[in-house]
Formats: C-alpha cells, structure tokens, sequence
C-alpha cells in the first residue's frame, strides 16, 4: 500500500466519524474542572481527527494532539477551530511521546490499548507520574473478554488488573460495558471496555 492509498483509507475512516460528539468520558473529566483552570494544557493520545480535542479547545484549553497517523493530524486542522485556537500536533506512537511538563489532562479515547503490554504499562506509568495533583486521566481501556484478544500489539486487562492499576487515584468514573457492536470500518465486533475518569489527589 502506497502512503497515498494509506492516506486515503485513513480519510475515509474519519469520514465516517467526523459528526460523532466527543466522549462522555472526556466531557466527565472536563465537566469535573468546573472552571477551566488558568494555563490548562491537555495531552490527547491518539487524537484521530479531533472529536474530543475541539471541545478541549473549546473550553479554553490548550491542546497538545498526538497520532500515529499524518492524516488524522490534518484531519484535525482542517477542522473549522475556536478562535485563538493553542493546539500542536504531533505525529508520533502514544508510547513515544513525553508527558509534558505542567499538563493537567491526558485524555485517550480508545487509543491507548493499542499498545504491546509492555509499552502500555511504561505508559501508564509515565502518566500516574507527570500528572500533578488534581490532574486527570480521561479514556478507555479494553477488557478480556473484546473480541480483538489475541491480535499482536494491543493490551487487555481484567477489571482487577485496571482497577489495580488505579489504586491511588480518585475514580470519579470507572464503568465496564460489554456489548455487540460494529466498528467505524463496519466490522461486527464484541466490545468489552473500561471506561475511566480518574483524578490524581
């Protein structure tokens, strides 16, 4: 596959999910801020085209984007943006990318599983660690019983393995759905997800 057709598949995909609102769990988080607080910096891992990062902005956030893919990146800019819009994009893997300094929200909407376990679990750990008190973790993480268990390079954990992993924080969300479904690429698919809010004391 050329990076063109790559491309193009990629725009396809967005496409299909570009009047989707953002994530409940993310309007959760924000909603938990009240006021948005002075300076607020958000890190979204695996932002695809931008559904959650335009209301981060929206809010007065400034946004830090970070995919794997160029086209959800541009995706994203050629989306119509508030005024004075403070967001950066970065093309790069979730596991790559520093935690920046001063952040008060990592939000990962069903992007940060797409991790091996290693990297994930290094990832987890770097986010427990630069998120300040008060800071929160927006996102989703999948379960053992989704129906993508067994591909390569994606990571599941039992509700005891999350809720380990969580110790510490203040879960101001933690909800397991299980339920039938179809993927944007419109692919039948069991979902088995954690859908997290969590606060750092």
């Amino acid at each position: 596959m050329t990076e063109d057709e790559r491309s193009a598949g990629w725009a396809a995909y967005y496409d299909k999910l570009r009047d989707r609102p953002p994530r409940r769990t993310l309007l959760a988080a924000l909603d938990n801020f009240g006021t948005t607080p002075a300076g607020a910096l958000a890190l979204d891992l695996g932002c695809g085209d931008g559904r959650d990062a335009v209301e981060m902005l929206r809010r007065g956030w400034r946004v830090i984007a970070v995919d794997a893919e160029p086209e959800a990146l541009r995706q994203l800019q050629a989306r119509p943006l508030p005024p004075e819009s403070d967001v950066t994009a970065v093309v790069a893997r979730l596991e790559e990318v520093p935690i920046p300094l001063g952040v008060q929200l990592i939000n990962s909407s069903f992007a940060m599983p797409l991790c091996e376990p290693q990297a994930f679990h290094d990832l987890w750990g770097r986010i427990r660690e630069g998120l300040p008190p008060g800071g929160r973790f927006s996102g989703q993480w999948y379960g053992p019983r989704d129906s993508w268990v067994g591909r390569p390079g994606i990571t599941f954990l039992s509700r005891e393995n999350a809720l380990s992993m969580l110790e510490g924080f203040d879960l101001e969300m933690f909800e397991e759905e299980e339920a039938d479904g179809v993927t944007p690429r419109g692919t039948a698919k069991h979902w088995h997800i954690f859908h997290i809010v969590a606060r750092k004391p």
